[in-house]
């Protein structure tokens, strides 16, 4: 099953996808909350409702129609890996690390897709990043196996994690050049983990810079794949439906390049995930 979430005037609302079409699951079951994280926080079973929507006369609205907003607006956390496929660490000039580089996002820096990433004022080294994404569908108590850690997640679907390199290297820690507005490109739609392969693997994964193909890889190619970086990270702290966790990007980045290749006003930024869809980005000047 797919979902995604699209605005209706001002308010966000979880829509099921119907092939072309798209299904307000709140309007068609008004005892499902109006949100993904809110439906997952509050235990619905989304597949069982999906199926009652489906099944229903609720109104389909044509999806190329909707205006989209990121997955899950408002994540409780956004946690994201660096330097999680081995190619990419080669060309950053890195062997293998050995804990995952794990850093946070804000919910202020996300977009949706077909949103314009924004190119900030004070750097032009703004670079593209794809990357499968996953939401946690249930709370996921302290160490769990990593035999257990996949069935924690409800789906995956597509992230560009824009950086802004020099404030990147800024400091030690990347959190500042990964968390300017609008460099986080989210969706467009989420593929539930029953739908796809075991913890996502095998994969390909490709960036396409105005149409251009930069990264070409596969999951399998992670370091740390999902079963491992859910149980890492459950040693640590307790992840909560709506949560999302961001795997990392393959080779290809525009700052590993000779010359290096920076996103620019005008430009369209593509992550195609194999059996997940195609996140699309325009990008725009700041201001």
């Amino acid at each position: 099953m797919k979902f995604t979430t699209f605005l209706k005037g001002d308010q966000t609302r979880l829509g099921l996808v119907d092939g072309d079409s798209v299904i307000d699951l709140n309007a068609a079951l008004p005892e499902v909350p109006a949100s993904l994280r809110s439906a997952l926080a509050a235990g619905v079973d989304l597949a069982a409702a999906a199926t009652r929507a489906l099944a229903s006369d609720a109104p389909r609205l044509p999806l190329a129609g909707l205006r989209l907003a990121p997955l899950v607006p408002e994540p409780g956390k956004i946690i994201c890996l660096g330097l999680n496929y081995f190619d990419h660490a080669k060309e950053g000039g890195r062997e293998k690390p050995e804990y995952p580089w794990f850093f946070f996002r804000g919910a202020s820096s996300l977009i949706a897709h077909g949103e314009a990433g924004i190119a900030p004022k004070v750097s032009v080294k703004f670079d593209y990043e794809a990357e499968l994404a996953l939401v946690i569908g249930r709370r996921v108590p302290r160490h769990v196996t990593q035999a257990e850690a996949p069935s924690y997640v409800f789906g995956y679907t597509c992230f560009n994690d824009m950086s802004v390199r020099d404030y990147q290297k800024r400091t030690p820690q990347w959190t500042i050049g990964k968390n300017f507005d609008g460099t986080g490109g989210f969706g467009p739609v989420l593929v539930t983990a029953d739908a796809l392969p075991p913890a996502a693997a095998g994969l390909k994964i490709q960036g396409r810079l105005n149409g251009e193909v930069m990264q070409n890889a596969n999951t399998t190619d992670m370091i740390w794949g999902v079963a491992e970086t859910i149980a890492l990270l459950s040693e640590v702290l307790t992840l909560e439906p709506g949560d999302v966790i961001v795997m990392g990007t393959p080779a290809g980045v525009g700052q590993a390049r000779t010359p290096p290749v920076w996103m620019k006003a005008g430009d369209t930024f593509e992550v195609e995930i194999e059996g997940i869809g195609t996140l699309v980005n325009p990008i725009r000047d700041e201001g």
